[in-house]
């Protein structure tokens, strides 16, 4: 197992547009593996690629359901809304209220370069849709409705109702 350094806020890369992944080959399997690897390890449900410093438009997400890689990931939908409590990795201990689509629908390639779709709902949708944004440069501070409190992080909040 490789564990990469998970970069924090003020760090340029998180700022940044990523460039397409062009090359699906050997590179392209140790950065998804190191990138999962590294996600398990800090007990967080997705990981982009400027996380980790590479500015590809990369990304793996497993909320429990197991794990998925998406290349050059594209939302080509977005489905009514939802509200509800977001983190990062990169912003640790920090947690806001943010609003985003309830059902999404994103084609990306795999890591051999195949096509694929995936239509995601709720929790699912709301990470790919803050993974995404991440290729981007934007976090879930651009896009948030509230910051949390920390005695609001630690304890109930009426957007919790809404999972």
């Amino acid at each position: 197992m490789a564990f990469r350094k998970i970069v924090k806020l003020g760090d340029d890369a998180l700022r940044k547009e990523c460039r397409k992944q062009e090359k699906f080959d050997l590179r392209l399997a140790i950065l998804l593996k190191d990138m999962a690897d590294t996600m398990y390890r800090a007990e967080g449900v997705g990981l982009a690629a400027p996380q980790v410093g590479v500015l590809r438009r990369v990304v793996v997400i497993d909320i429990g359901e197991g794990l998925i890689e998406m290349v050059n990931p594209v939302i080509t939908s977005r489905e009514g809304s939802q509200c509800g409590r977001e983190g990062c990795l990169s912003l640790p201990g920090r947690q806001a209220v943010v609003t985003r689509p309830n059902v999404v629908t994103v084609e990306f390639q795999d890591r051999k370069g195949e096509q694929k779709t995936l239509t995601a709902e709720g929790f699912l949708a709301r990470a790919v849709c803050h993974e995404v944004d991440h290729l981007d440069g934007t976090l879930y501070i651009d896009v948030m409705d509230r910051e949390l409190t920390p005695e609001e992080i630690e304890g109930h909040i009426p957007e919790d109702d809404n999972e």
